[in-house]
Formats: C-alpha cells, sequence, structure tokens
C-alpha cells in the first residue's frame, strides 16, 4: 500500500511542477482522473455480459434525465469554447461548483436551490397552494401551467421518451436472463419507471440476491432538491458482486435490530424496528451515471428510501470497494498523514475505512422514519434540514458502532478502536473540502466543528491535530443522542440551529487547505470507465 501512495504522491507532485495556470486549472486539479478497469468477468456468461451492456446503456439515459433535472440542456455545457470549463461542467452536470454552489461560467447566477425541480420565480406561497399530494410527490416536477399557475408533472410524463429507452433496454436485459429473480426484478423496474410507483420494484432488488450483476437505476436520492429537500434525481450504478467479502459481512444483518437497541438515546427514539432482510454487499462499480457521477462520488448508498419497505424488507446497503480503495491510497492516506499526529496517523487502515463505512450505512436504517409526536416522517418534519440530520447520523452512530463493536473485541481480527477513529478523522478531513454548498460537506464540517468545541480532537499550532480516543467515543455519544432526538421530535428549529452552529467552515480550513494543495491531495476523482 506504501508503494502505491508513493508512487502516487511521485505523479501528483509532477503535476504540480507544472503549475495550474488558472482557478480553474486550479478546480480541475482538486479532482484526479482515474481509470476504473474492468474486473475479471471470466465468471460471466457471453449472455450475462450483453447484460452488462444493456444496463449501462440504460445508465447512459438516466444520465441524460440527471442533465435536464439539475441544469437543462447539456449541449450548452459541450459547447463551451473555453476548455476547462466545459471539462469542468462535465464534472459538476453544469456551470455551478459542487463544492460551493458558485457559477465558474460567465452568464450564470448562484446554483438555484430547486435546482429544475421547481420554476425559478416560484414562491414559497405558491408553493404551499399546491395540493398536499402534489407538493410532496418525490417523482414530479413543478411547473407553471398555461394560466401562470402551479402544477406538478410524473416524471414518467416528463422525461418518456428517456424512460422508454430504459425500459426497452431493462425489457432487453429480462429476456437475456437466466436468473429467474433478475428478470422479475427488471420487469418490476420497467412497470416502476412508467407509473413512477417504486415499492413492488424495490422489493423485488431486495429480493434478488443470487445474481453477481446488479443495476441500480432511477430517482433515489433527494440532495440536489437544497429547497425542499422532496424531489429525487436520478442515477445509476452497474456493479459487480464481491461474494467472498459479501459473505464476510454479512453477519451484520443479523445484528440490525441489537444495534438499534444499543443507541444512546431515549428508548421512543428507536422503535423503528430495522426488516431482517437487510443485506450488506460489496461490490465492484462497473460504471456510476446521473446523480451518482456528478461531483464528489459516493462510495456507498443504502436503499431503497420507502419506509414502508425499509419496515417490512429492510434496506440493501451497497458497498463500491474497489473505488473505496481508490479513495482511500490517493485521498485519505495522504491526507491522514499531512494532518494527523504521527502517532495517531500511525492507526489509518485502508480496512477501518471500509468498515467505517460499512457501519455508516447500517446506521442510515436505524433511529427513526416517523417522528413520535405526530410530524409525520422525518423527512417532512425537518424538510430542508433533513438531508444534512441524516448524514450527521449515518456518520456518527457509524463511528459509534464501529467504536462500541471494536471495544467490545466483536471485530477480533478486523479493525481496532484506534484505527477507526484516526481513520474516522482523516475521512472528516477529505470531506470538509466537499465545502457547504452539499449537504455531505456541511454534516461533515458540523461534527469537525463539534469534535473540536468538545477537545476530543486538537489543532496544534504545527497544523497536526491529535485525538484522545476517550473523549472522542464520549463526544459522539453526546452528539449521536442529540441528532436522534431532533429526529424523532420532528424539531426543525433545533435542527437548524445546529447547523448554524456548526456547519461552518472553521478558521484553520484555509491554512489546512493550503497545506493539502501544496501536497497535491486532490479532493476528490473523475472516472473513466473501461468499456
Amino acid at each position: 500500500m506504501k508503494q502505491l501512495f508513493f508512487a502516487c504522491c511521485a505523479v501528483l507532485l509532477a503535476s504540480c511542477a507544472q503549475g495550474p495556470k488558472s482557478d480553474l486549472q486550479r478546480k480541475l486539479a482538486d479532482y484526479e482522473t482515474v481509470t476504473i478497469t474492468t474486473p475479471d468477468l471470466s465468471g460471466i456468461s457471453d449472455n450475462g455480459k450483453e447484460v452488462l451492456n444493456l444496463y449501462r446503456w440504460a445508465a447512459d439515459e438516466a444520465d441524460a434525465i440527471y442533465w435536464k433535472q439539475v441544469f437543462g440542456d447539456k449541449q450548452q455545457m459541450l459547447d463551451l469554447s473555453d476548455a476547462d470549463a466545459r471539462e469542468y461542467a462535465l464534472i459538476n452536470y453544469g456551470p455551478w461548483d459542487r463544492f460551493n454552489g458558485k457559477s465558474f461560467v460567465e452568464g450564470y447566477g448562484q446554483r438555484p436551490l430547486g435546482a429544475g425541480f421547481y420554476p425559478a420565480d416560484m414562491t414559497g406561497a405558491e408553493f404551499e397552494s399546491l395540493s398536499a399530494a402534489d407538493r410532496n410527490n418525490p417523482y414530479s416536477l413543478v411547473v407553471r401551467a398555461e394560466d401562470g399557475s402551479l402544477k406538478a408533472v410524473p416524471y414518467h410524463e416528463a422525461y418518456a421518451d428517456h424512460i422508454e429507452k430504459i425500459c426497452s433496454y431493462l425489457n432487453s436485459a429480462a429476456n437475456l436472463t437466466i436468473k429467474p429473480s433478475v428478470r422479475e426484478y427488471l420487469l418490476k423496474k420497467i412497470e416502476a419507471l412508467r407509473s413512477d410507483n417504486y415499492e413492488a420494484a424495490d422489493k423485488a432488488w431486495l429480493s434478488m440476491d443470487d445474481s453477481k450483476m446488479d443495476l441500480i437505476i432511477g430517482p433515489n436520492e433527494t440532495e440536489d432538491d437544497q429547497l425542499y429537500g422532496i424531489r429525487r434525481s436520478y442515477g445509476a450504478f452497474v456493479l459487480l458482486k464481491q461474494v467472498e467479502l459479501t459473505e464476510r459481512i454479512d453477519q451484520l444483518t443479523a445484528m440490525l435490530p441489537e444495534l438499534q437497541a444499543s443507541l444512546p438515546c431515549e428508548p421512543a427514539y428507536k422503535t423503528f424496528v430495522p426488516g431482517q432482510a437487510s443485506k450488506i454487499y460489496a461490490y465492484d462499480a462497473l460504471y456510476y451515471a446521473g446523480n451518482y457521477n456528478a461531483g464528489v462520488k459516493v462510495i456507498a448508498v443504502n436503499l431503497p428510501s420507502d419506509e414502508k419497505v425499509q419496515s417490512e424488507m429492510g434496506t440493501r446497503t451497497v458497498l463500491m470497494h474497489n473505488i473505496m480503495d481508490e479513495k482511500f491510497n490517493r485521498i485519505v492516506f495522504p491526507m491522514g498523514h499531512l494532518l494527523l499526529s504521527a502517532a495517531d496517523a500511525e492507526h489509518l487502515s485502508a480496512n477501518a475505512f471500509f468498515w467505517n463505512i460499512v457501519f455508516r450505512e447500517v446506521a442510515h436504517g436505524l433511529g427513526v422514519k416517523e417522528t413520535v409526536n405526530g410530524k409525520g416522517s422525518v423527512a417532512q418534519a425537518l424538510g430542508n434540514e433533513a438531508l444534512m440530520m441524516e448524514e450527521v447520523k449515518g456518520n456518527i452512530v457509524g463511528i459509534h458502532l464501529a467504536c462500541q463493536l471494536a471495544d467490545s473485541h466483536r471485530l477480533s481480527g478486523l479493525i481496532t478502536r484506534n484505527e477507526a477513529i484516526a481513520t474516522f478523522c482523516a475521512s472528516l478531513f477529505r470531506s470538509e473540502r466537499f465545502g457547504e454548498a452539499t449537504a455531505l460537506g456541511r454534516a461533515n464540517i458540523a461534527i469537525l466543528n463539534f469534535l473540536l468545541e468538545k477537545k476530543a480532537l486538537v489543532r496544534g499550532e504545527n497544523g497536526k491535530y491529535t485525538l484522545d480516543a476517550n473523549l472522542f467515543e464520549q463526544t459522539i455519544r453526546e452528539l449521536t443522542a442529540q441528532v436522534l432526538a431532533i429526529q424523532a421530535t420532528g424539531d426543525r428549529e433545533a435542527a437548524a440551529a445546529f447547523e448554524q452552529q456548526y456547519a461552518t467552515l472553521g478558521g484553520a480550513y484555509k491554512e489546512d487547505l493550503r497545506n493539502i494543495h501544496l501536497e497535491g491531495i486532490p479532493a476528490d476523482l473523475r472516472f473513466v470507465f473501461e468499456k
């Protein structure tokens, strides 16, 4: 691993020696280009390989829908005369930098909070005038009717051409596959895309556990709707399961009820019972598209989002193991050695990075989904604060679980508490660079500031951070209880106050960032996928 790290550093230093000549070139340098090689497909039949091709073509159509959702006509970005601006626009899916929401192309203002989901001139009062069903439908656009009033248009109507192409590819794949569970899932997904009713497709996907290949496609994530946190964006993954690694982590499935019961909060705040069918699967990612390919690349997802399906059947945590390895070696490891004390940096571990993410994604399925005081779902009660609070919960509950199980020696041979904590903090430094423009960035900034306030993490005059492992665990338990209470009671004011107090970049960030840039450590990756 160290040889890989030093090799990466040599490449980075060589590129830095050439010196970026403009602000855009510096921004581009924050995304290191990585070729994602196709793993060994010797165990995949010719039919299976053709199914993978069909999955990829379907993903490209989801990508086209996403461009319309968050920007509009992709061709406008392709036609930019400035090559650097054009390249950066393709990373960001539009003219707005996803680290700060600001435009890097002349003629565009600040990124609209509602992306392309709502009319740019819509007022809050107008939105409230819509029926509850239209306001809260995550699978619809809000547009102006001919008379100027607002109306909701279902996704399957708004993007009919692209959806029919996706359905055609999925139907062909269903006819080729020899796995009945895969065929059932694909046919249910076709029905869902044409109706915007995903319950049956979600259940079929959770039941499909005997296939090495997988496709996640459709409108799943709400992060692009920063106005109300309701509308879902299209995205897609094409995946190949790592069977042996999946079997190693499968033991966590049976522990979900136990992990839920162990949360450090009021008993009423953990009454949700995770479905017994919850699974954690490790994959190699073959292709990213749409929301999942924009800006900072996700390395794990927990689906489905439907609370009813979660309660009945649980969730599936999808881990992109090959992408995790790339991020750890190219970003987290060098970042940790740059910013952590030497004693703490010794505990950095690729294995801990993987398992921390496992627990983070498990944590998204814990806590409560419905408020305990009649305010409806947590997402409805917290509104545009919901996503950031959920990101905070996932991270802090995840590291709490990792520490708890490491302390009790139930992760013996996998990771130690010190490895989990040191690697978690190095990942926080990485995520801090996502900035305040995204819910994920604000969440990690808030956690870091909370740890600094409680002295669990202390920055020395030399720019190095020192950890107090015992105080770290105590602080995480305190923050876990606070966030779970906010979610369970649907306390939007408390969520907003927490965000205002903690989700702002601290004064030391600029100095840290300068040192990061001097070392040539990228903020994230951009992918070139082998065909």
